[in-house]
C-alpha cells in the first residue's frame, strides 16, 4: 500500500513539475505543493490554500480586508469547508497558486492543536518530556508554536477548561471548525512556519506513559501519533501562566 501511494504521488509531482512554465529554473516541485500533498495523501488530513499575500512588498493580506489581523494565513477563496485530501484538487489548487500557504483544517479525522508564545511552548515541552510523555508533531513560528493532539469535540474541552482554577488568554484552542497553518508557509507575523518536531510514524510497541485518549493519527499506510488534549494541557496552561507577557488569567 505505502509503495503504490509512493507511486502516485511521485505521478502527481511529475505532472505538476511538467505543467510549471519555469521548470527549467526552478528544478523541482515546489515546496508548498510537496507538503500539502504529503499532508493530504500520506497523512489524510485535509487541506487548503491560505489566501495569500499581495501588493509589491508582499506585506499586504490578498483578502479585502485592509486591517487583516492574519495576512496571508488565513482560507479565503475556497473557504475553509473545501478542504480536501484529494490530491487531484490538491494539485490543481497548487498549480494555480504555487506559493500559496498551507492550511489544514482541524478536527473531525484531523489533528486538532494548541497554540502557546513559543518561549512559553518550549517551557512546556521540556516538562512534558521530563514526564516520560510521547509528544507529537509541533508547528513552530517565529511568535508561536502549535502542539498536535488527538481530535477533540468543544463539549469535552470546555469541560476540561472549566475544571481549571484559571486559563491564560494567550492559548488557543484549534478545533473541530478551526485550521492550522503548516510548514513551508509563511507566517502572518513573518518569517517561516516549520516543524519545531515533524510527524513521524507511529512506532510498533510504543513505550512510555500514555494518556487513554491518545491515539495514533489513522493515515493509508501511516499511523502518527498524537497526544490526547487532556495530557499536556496541565503543561501548557502552568508554562503561559508563568511565561512573561504569557496573557491574563480567565477566572471561573
Amino acid at each position: 500500500m505505502r509503495e503504490i501511494l509512493g507511486r502516485r504521488l511521485q505521478r502527481l509531482r511529475d505532472r505538476f513539475q511538467s505543467l510549471r512554465p519555469d521548470r527549467g529554473r526552478s528544478g523541482g516541485t515546489s515546496a508548498p505543493l510537496e507538503a500539502a500533498l504529503t499532508c493530504a495523501t500520506a497523512w489524510r488530513w485535509p487541506v487548503l490554500p491560505g489566501v495569500g499575500r499581495s501588493g509589491t512588498d508582499g506585506t499586504r493580506c490578498a483578502c479585502p480586508d485592509p486591517d487583516c489581523v492574519v495576512p496571508g494565513a488565513h482560507p479565503f477563496d475556497p473557504g475553509l469547508l473545501a478542504a480536501s485530501t484529494d490530491p487531484r484538487m490538491v494539485t490543481w489548487w497548487w498549480t494555480n497558486r504555487p506559493t500559496a500557504p498551507v492550511l489544514m483544517a482541524t478536527g473531525g479525522t484531523a489533528p486538532c492543536a494548541v497554540s502557546l508564545p513559543a518561549g512559553a511552548a518550549a517551557s512546556a515541552l521540556v516538562r512534558l518530556e521530563a514526564q516520560g510523555l510521547r509528544l507529537g508533531p509541533v508547528v513552530a513560528t517565529p511568535t508561536r508554536w502549535a502542539l498536535l493532539v488527538a481530535p477533540y469535540s468543544l463539549e469535552r474541552l470546555g469541560e476540561l477548561l472549566y475544571a481549571k482554577d484559571h486559563v491564560p488568554s494567550s492559548l488557543r484552542f484549534h478545533g473541530e471548525g478551526g485550521y492550522l497553518l503548516l510548514p513551508p508557509s509563511t507566517a502572518s507575523s513573518g518569517g517561516r512556519v516549520r516543524w519545531a518536531r515533524e510527524p513521524r510514524a507511529l512506532p510498533q510497541c510504543p513505550a512510555g506513559p500514555q494518556s487513554p485518549g491518545a491515539r495514533p493519527s489513522q493515515a493509508a499506510g501511516v499511523e502518527l501519533w498524537l497526544p490526547d488534549v487532556e495530557a499536556v494541557v496541565d503543561a501548557l496552561v502552568e508554562a503561559s501562566s508563568s511565561a512573561p507577557g504569557g496573557g491574563s488569567r480567565l477566572a471561573y
